[in-house]
């Protein structure tokens, strides 16, 4: 059995005198060479990780573990893990190639040696000729790659990266996802991404972390995590738009499945149900904005009306009201449908997605 690059287990951390629980008792397992992102709003723990895992911030409880063996004892400075700040963190007065050779420096390494590992992490970065240049004259995804880079000239075993294109302007951000892309595929390193945005998650991450309040709901192969979240939180949270989600109830019938909230009803089967004790449990049905499609009115299980359009290249994300009830639908740009118009929708109902209404967990619901 191949043991992981990086293991936490139970890893936990409280503030506030243990009021304040911002790591909850997470459990993560990263391979060797994998990058995984921890995605999740503001405040939900995932920073707190990062800090944990290369020494910054000591665990509550719980241990961290690189290549089978804990690390909790050992001092940041020695764990061989590089992180990488979303303010860039580089010296400013100093050159490309004083700011690249500054980690080698202090760890006492030869000059020959300094001088060889900073060509060829400059030329790794494409900044080659951007080694006399002083920080203060470069532009932000410049400032980002020196950043890196005097990581990387380390040669960490896992690089950790927080939030490292948050500062910049979108050209730049695409620009610098690519050259993450490129950094990952040459070098092979173990990395962890810490973002909100769930774009950058999914153009650079090989599984997805959701957090929420501490804890991670879901890891899952960035593939197919939007189309499988295991809880409502993820359901609601990756997708553009992300997938409806409707509380309510599953009534049995003698025609049918019917999945009923106070201001929405939808037929789910056409004939009588297998589990007639569904009917006394809450449920939250997901539905994904490409499983609804435009139907004729007179056949269609649902009628919504037009309230918004938001073109979306070849698409059009449209918001429709179903009584009082609000949907997202996709549908492509040349489906010409105004603001306040009335049209039929029909459901893939083979793509319904259910969740515990307890648990906000995901169920198998036999119809």
């Amino acid at each position: 059995m191949t043991v992981p690059k990086l293991k936490l287990v139970k890893l936990k951390k409280m503030f506030d005198n243990g009021m304040v629980a911002a790591v909850d008792g997470i459990d993560l397992s990263i391979d060797a060479g994998e990058t995984i992102a921890l995605l999740g709003p503001s405040g939900c723990g995932k920073s707190t990780t990062l800090n944990m895992i290369v020494g910054l911030d000591e665990p509550t409880s719980g241990d961290i573990q690189i290549d089978g063996q804990s690390i909790l004892q050992v001092p940041a400075g020695k764990r061989d893990v590089g992180l990488v700040f979303q303010d860039y963190a580089v010296f400013t007065s100093m050159t490309v190639r004083q700011n690249l050779a500054f980690g080698l420096q202090v760890r006492g390494i030869s000059k020959t040696k300094i001088a060889t590992a900073v060509e060829e992490i400059a030329e790794l970065l494409d900044m080659t000729e951007r080694l006399h240049v002083r920080a203060k004259d470069l532009g932000g995804s410049e400032l980002q790659r020196v950043a890196i880079g005097r990581t990387l000239v380390t040669k960490p075993a896992i690089l950790l990266l927080d939030e490292p294109l948050s500062n910049l302007e979108a050209a730049a951000r695409l620009a610098m996802r690519r050259e993450l892309r490129r950094l990952q595929k040459e070098i092979g390193l173990t990395i962890i991404y810490v973002t909100h945005d769930q774009v950058e998650a999914l153009s650079l991450a090989d599984r997805i972390a959701v957090m929420r309040a501490g804890k991670i709901l879901q890891v899952e192969k960035t593939s197919v995590i939007c189309d499988s979240p295991d809880h409502v939180f993820v359901a609601g949270f990756l997708g553009s738009p992300p997938m409806n989600l409707i509380r309510g109830r599953l009534e049995c019938r003698e025609e049918g499945v019917v999945m009923k909230s106070d201001t929405f009803a939808l037929r789910l089967t056409k004939t009588p149900p297998v589990d007639h004790r569904l009917s006394e449990n809450l449920f939250t049905m997901g539905i994904r904005a490409e499983s609804l499609t435009i139907a004729p009115a007179e056949t269609a299980p649902l009628i919504g009306t037009v309230l918004s359009s938001e073109p979306k290249g070849a698409e059009v994300v449209l918001t429709l009201k179903v009584d009082s009830t609000r949907l997202k639908m996709t549908v492509p740009s040349t489906a010409h449908l105004s603001e306040g118009e009335t049209t039929g929708i029909g459901v893939d109902l083979d793509s319904l997605i259910f969740f515990d209404g307890d648990t906000n967990r995901r169920i198998d619901v036999t119809l």
